[in-house]
């Protein structure tokens, strides 16, 4: 690890940018995300020093779409059209028309346009020290999340760009003690707030059941394999929608969030987040945390939420030779990954 990063910090200044060494550098690519000087990501091994990133990982700040993954045509998409960011809170926006009523949520005291009282309608607080947070009903649901984009007619100020505005805090991928890699975050982080999304390459179904098939253990590629699944619906008008979903592969390629580990108690949750509802196939998986997080606390999510059957098969002494233990070493571990 120490030999690595004295090669990068003395040495790759002076390669070509374009050298094949500097291409392979974690390092170099991590510093060329735009969001470097402000929020960084950092590398550090104070575990075990020989040890090193996979040197075939490459990092990544946004999604790859592969052969046969084609966005929605231009004809198709759609954005709000509200008079200013405050209207993108309410049902009228354009974006939030599949977003479930929410009777908790915060009332509009000076009423609408017409006087009459509004429901704020989008995912987030937007006032106080919890703005920009998820509130509680989506944080405790399964519920996704729509939001603003670039096709709207709001401004990247708009309280409806959380995910939008990307990962606002600095990320430390460091050295477990028994558990390979994983990520922290050097600040505290609130219950509520965006962390990050999970990156990768956003392959075809067919594509990632042979990526399973050529892996040494279907299940180990798991790890790695998201379905675009949330909106999967055999009945749907949308084609992409009504056949087999597509799924994000994170093992080579991707950002910080692919080494963060797997627990049975964890502090955060994916949220499949939607921008253009045209989009809905590919949309993005979003990481938020479920409770406070002490700056330091290294971050978890379970990689089988909500695959409750797996409890049963625990139990079972036929299924277990073949499963994988699980060593997140929390109160209620249930002892098996899959």
């Amino acid at each position: 690890m120490e030999a690595a990063t004295k090669r990068h910090f003395f040495e790759h200044a002076r390669l070509d940018p374009k050298s094949e060494e500097r291409r392979r550098c974690h390092w170099c690519q991590i510093r060329s995300f735009a969001t470097h000087k402000k929020l960084p990501v950092t590398i550090v091994n104070e575990t075990d020093d020989g040890a090193t990133l996979p040197r075939s990982f490459r990092f990544i700040d946004k999604s790859i779409l592969t052969d046969g993954v084609e966005p929605a045509e231009e004809e198709f998409r759609s954005g709000c059209q509200c008079p200013d960011d405050e209207e993108c809170m309410y049902s009228s926006c354009l974006c939030l028309e599949e977003m479930a009523p929410d009777s908790d949520a915060d009332s509009d005291d000076e009423g609408g346009r017409h006087g009459r009282p509004r429901r704020k309608r989008f995912a987030y607080h937007s006032h106080g020290t919890k703005a920009g947070m998820l509130r509680s009903r989506i944080l405790h649901s399964r519920e996704p999340i729509y939001e603003c984009h670039s096709g709207c007619s709001c401004s990247s100020r708009c309280p409806n760009r959380v995910v939008e505005r990307g990962r606002q805090i600095p990320l430390q991928i460091f050295r477990t003690e028994e558990r390979g890699w994983g990520v922290r975050c050097p600040v505290d982080i609130k219950k509520g707030q965006f962390v990050d999304r999970y990156l990768g390459e956003i392959i075809l179904s067919e594509e990632a059941d042979r990526r399973r098939n050529h892996s040494s253990m279907a299940k180990r590629k798991d790890v790695y394999l998201f379905a675009l699944d949330k909106f999967s619906d055999p009945d749907s008008l949308d084609p992409r929608l009504a056949g087999p979903p597509l799924e994000v592969d994170g093992e080579f390629v991707s950002g910080p969030t692919r080494f963060i580990n797997h627990s049975c108690e964890p502090n955060m949750r994916i949220f499949a987040r939607v921008g253009d509802h045209a989009d809905k196939h590919i949309h993005d998986l979003a990481l938020f945390a479920i409770r406070d997080i002490p700056a330091g606390e290294e971050l978890t999510f379970d990689y089988v939420d909500g695959l409750e059957e797996l409890d049963s098969d625990a139990h079972d002494p036929s299924m277990t030779k073949d499963m994988t233990p699980c060593l997140c070493r929390s109160r209620n571990c249930r002892g098996w990954l899959w």
